[in-house]
Parts: C-alpha cells; sequence; structure tokens
C-alpha cells in the first residue's frame, strides 16, 4: 500500500488558528496562588494577552511554555531564538509599548494589511484591529516596540 508523505504547513496552519481564535474565552482565565489566595491573574481576560500569544506559540513549539506578562513572554521568546525583524511579517509576534491608561506592554501578532490581532482588554477575548490602533496626527495611537519572527515560520 502507498502512504502519503503528509507535511504540516505550519504558517498556514499557525496563522488560521491565529485567526479562528477571535472571541474564544479560553485564554481569559489563569490562576495562580498569591499568599495563599487563589487569584485570576489575568483578571478576567483584562490582562490576558501573553497568555493567550504565548498559548499560540507553544501550540505549534516555537515556544516551551505558556506565560502571564509580555516581559516573561519575550524572555522565553529570546531563549527559543526569536529574532527582532525591522518590518512586519504575517504572523510576526508584536509588541507595543506602555498604554497611557495603565502603563502596561501589550503583545500579538501581525495578520496582514496593517491588522493585528491580540487580546481586547475590554472584551476578554483576542480580537482583530489596527496595527497601531489607528492613526491620529500622522502618528501611531499605540507604536511598535518590537517586532519579532521565528525562522521555523519561513523566510
Amino acid at each position: 500500500m502507498n502512504e502519503q508523505k503528509i507535511e504540516l504547513r505550519l504558517l498556514d496552519s499557525y496563522l488560521a488558528t491565529i485567526e479562528n481564535s477571535i472571541g474564544t474565552k479560553m485564554f481569559r482565565n489563569l490562576y495562580a496562588d498569591v499568599k495563599g489566595k487563589k487569584i485570576d491573574i489575568t483578571e478576567n481576560g483584562e490582562n490576558s494577552c501573553a497568555l493567550f500569544a504565548s498559548s499560540i506559540l507553544v501550540m505549534f513549539g516555537l515556544l516551551k511554555r505558556r506565560h502571564a506578562t509580555v516581559k516573561g513572554t519575550l524572555k522565553s521568546m529570546k531563549r527559543s531564538r526569536w529574532a527582532k525583524i525591522k518590518r512586519p511579517k504575517t504572523g510576526a509576534v508584536l509588541i507595543w509599548g506602555p498604554w497611557e491608561k495603565n502603563g502596561h506592554s501589550h503583545m500579538g501578532f501581525y495578520v496582514k494589511d496593517n491588522m493585528a490581532m491580540s487580546n481586547s482588554s475590554k472584551n476578554g477575548t483576542p480580537a482583530k484591529h489596527h496595527w497601531t490602533y489607528g492613526i491620529k496626527n500622522g502618528k501611531p495611537k499605540r507604536p511598535i516596540e518590537s517586532i519579532w519572527w521565528h525562522k521555523s515560520l519561513g523566510k
């Protein structure tokens, strides 16, 4: 019997998973013991961007474990051979600088056509949006701090 060789199309599958995550509640809660009390450290999805991004990366073998913070995710990405790039590619990880409202950095994925996917703190679920949250007075509303790419996703 002839067996067909089947190879996973990593980038296509990865991008489909990112796009298909819109609205899912699966990244909304992450519990930890803090001073002996059970705490939802992602605050019902308000701070779930790193959990969303790191979970997708783990699913595709691009990171070893999930994280609850942008800082922890980025540190792990560097150990997993992610490299900083200058221009976004479809599937690249984006890091936004701290937001004026809460002082937190943010992370998500560049999808294409100046669009990104990241966790919406308002809805507590992944959502698609302009990659800089729009333009105001000719400048990005939320500038990109860094863009990251893994060679396993292609050139």
